[in-house]
């Protein structure tokens, strides 16, 4: 291993990280909050701001994946559609099977200049997350509670409020529902023997009542529907913690991250509910196919495009590092100086919490520790 690897495998290296995020990402939280002023007075200055400050924290958990990690990023499609990429408001399918998949997504939203407007539709519980969740109320992410007769006037009602949004965005939404296990995969799979449906080997079956919903409020806003699916090569399994720890790995987007797939005029997308649901049931027997061929090929029956890596990311992880690392190695140092036990004890507790969060916030992406949602055996109906 040479200095650079083991230098980011250590775990002071991790804290310092984590520090800044932390740090840097609550000082925007409490900028955002004192924003607020400015929605009844200039509503789009607002947005405009708020996609900014969101930048600043989004785009650091991306420079670990560029920069630290050093991860490739490879995005099969067509010329044509790729000349669009990043120039219009879209709604992005995704898979779930990874658990950096949010963040493979991030990146390509980076590369294509989107990455501070992009929404998603997000479980309830992760409002309350301090930093990211709270970075995502200010940017009128829509929350749901997966319970679709509560859900179903609220989630309308964020998304109709997206059609005057001032920036272009992209909708990133889990059709699935919730991240793939083999567990949620055969029930899944129960489901769709009971509803008469194809089975499928790589996806869980789509819950197709918010895409639906999504199209139809967001229709004459966003000009088409990108099919994407994730992969890593060699069998890879990424890991939050491997990334941390500088683990560089191999990317592939087509209808899955690193590519983005298929550009699909919104148009071409039913606009009857049940027509929409049969669209997307369709859509997801070609992924499972496209799966399939890529697990034969190791490649995609698409042109091969790595879109560039801007410098904007790591600026921005450079501008908080030395605006926040001096005062913290100052305070260290008077610490040690002033030879308080108490004060040296105190800052051994700091140091322990600060690794109990950090491994927290790790665990919130492992898959092992991921929603049960979908793990009901009882519950046959899709939302």
């Amino acid at each position: 291993m040479d200095i650079v690897g083991f230098l980011k495998s250590q775990f002071i290296c991790h804290l310092l990280i984590c520090y800044i995020f932390i740090v840097s990402g609550l000082i925007i939280n409490f900028i955002q909050l004192f924003t607020l002023i400015l929605w009844p007075i200039n509503k789009q200055l607002f947005r405009r701001i708020n996609c900014r400050l969101a930048y600043c924290i989004s785009s650091q958990m991306v420079m670990l994946l560029e920069w630290w990690s050093g991860t490739d990023c490879a995005l099969y499609t067509d010329p044509e559609s790729y000349r669009k990429y990043g120039k219009e408001n879209a709604i992005v399918i995704l898979n779930h099977n990874f658990e950096i998949d949010f963040l493979c997504g991030w990146n390509f939203c980076e590369r294509f200049g989107v990455l501070g407007s992009s929404k998603v539709l997000a479980k309830k519980e992760l409002s309350y997350m301090p930093i990211i969740g709270w970075m995502w109320y200010f940017l009128e992410i829509v929350f749901c509670k997966r319970k679709w007769e509560e859900d179903r006037k609220t989630v309308m009602q964020k998304l109709l409020n997206l059609r005057d949004y001032p920036e272009n965005f992209w909708f990133l939404i889990h059709c699935e529902g919730t991240r793939f296990t083999e567990q949620k995969h055969q029930i899944s799979m129960q489901v769709a023997e009971a509803k008469g449906l194809p089975k499928l080997k790589y996806h869980l079956l789509p819950r197709t009542k918010g895409f639906a919903v999504t199209v139809q409020c967001l229709r004459n806003v966003v000009s088409a529907v990108y099919d994407s699916t994730l992969n890593f090569r060699n069998n890879e399994n990424p890991t939050l913690l491997g990334v941390l720890n500088g683990k560089k790995y191999h990317a592939d987007l087509y209808f899955l991250l690193f590519t983005i797939g298929r550009r699909i005029p919104l148009e071409e997308v039913p606009e009857d509910e049940q027509e929409c649901s049969n669209w997307l049931h369709k859509l997801y027997q070609e992924k499972d196919a496209f799966q399939e061929e890529y697990y034969r090929t190791g490649t995609y029956p698409a042109v091969r495009i790595v879109p560039p890596q801007r410098p904007w990311t790591l600026l921005n992880w450079l501008f908080w590092a030395l605006l926040l690392l001096y005062p913290l190695f100052k305070l260290l140092i008077n610490m040690i100086n002033s030879g308080s036990s108490l004060t040296l004890a105190s800052f051994a507790f700091v140091i322990v919490i600060a690794s109990v969060g950090v491994r927290w916030m790790i665990g919130v992406t492992e898959i092992n520790k991921g929603s049960t949602y979908g793990n009901n055996d009882n519950k046959q109906k899709q939302k």
